[in-house]
């Protein structure tokens, strides 16, 4: 969250031609420049998401730059949360509340914008059901199914999708969490008993809901329809 970029190995301070996403990666063939240590593959993959990820945000907000800076803010700090539980299993706080206050924040201009209450309603409604939803489930498993953190998540996802598309995101995270989990426990990687960080499933989840919703949702009602 602060402080210079360093190498995990040798904690070398890294020049800006050791920061260039991807290449840099490339370039240096996976190896730190100064101890020779192998790179992990976490680096050049986050880059090279984050990447896509702004390129579909400004596809997405085109052409409003207040609202492009907000998603583009906003998937910067849900990167941080997949990276952060992917590794710690952990949704640091100081990234999950200013994300919430922000999205408040961004909602507030909204209603002068618009001259409604409807969308924040919307949004507040939504974060409030699918938070209850999950504390639910912490309090009924006594947090071995999900934690605090996942709840926090879900608040704020609520804010930012909205009915129905919170629904779409819940639905695909725990769809893709499954098939991913079974492929896990088939492959001897974990079993039954393991934990497994939720949130990169529901960041998953979420944007897909945001770039994709309509089509996904069109999709499967198409499939009821022929």
């Amino acid at each position: 969250m602060s402080g210079r970029s360093y190498c995990p190995n040798c904690k070398h301070i890294l020049s800006f031609k050791d920061l260039i996403p991807v290449f840099s990666f490339l370039i240096l063939r996976g190896k730190c420049r100064y101890c020779g240590k192998k790179i992990s593959w976490q680096y050049p993959l986050v880059e090279l998401a984050t990447g896509i990820l702004f390129v579909l945000v400004m596809n997405y907000t085109f052409p409003n730059p207040l609202v492009t800076g907000y998603w583009l803010l906003v998937t910067s700090l849900l990167i941080i949360i997949f990276v952060s539980d992917l590794k710690y299993y952990v949704i640091p706080d100081k990234v999950i509340y200013p994300t919430i206050v922000l999205t408040f924040i961004f909602h507030l201009f909204e209603i002068f914008e618009f001259g409604t209450f409807e969308p924040i309603l919307n949004s507040f409604l939504s974060a409030i059901l699918a938070s209850l939803f999950f504390l639910t489930i912490v309090l009924i498993s006594r947090g071995k199914w999900l934690g605090i953190g996942d709840v926090k998540l879900v608040f704020f996802m609520g804010l930012i999708l909205g009915y129905p598309n919170i629904l779409l995101a819940l639905f695909l995270a725990f769809f893709i969490g499954a098939v991913v989990g079974v492929i896990l426990i088939i492959l001897g990687k974990k079993t039954l008993k393991s934990e497994i960080p939720f949130a990169p499933f529901l960041v998953t989840g979420t944007f897909l809901a945001i770039f994709f919703g309509e089509r996904i949702v069109n999709f499967y009602l198409n499939l009821f329809l022929i």
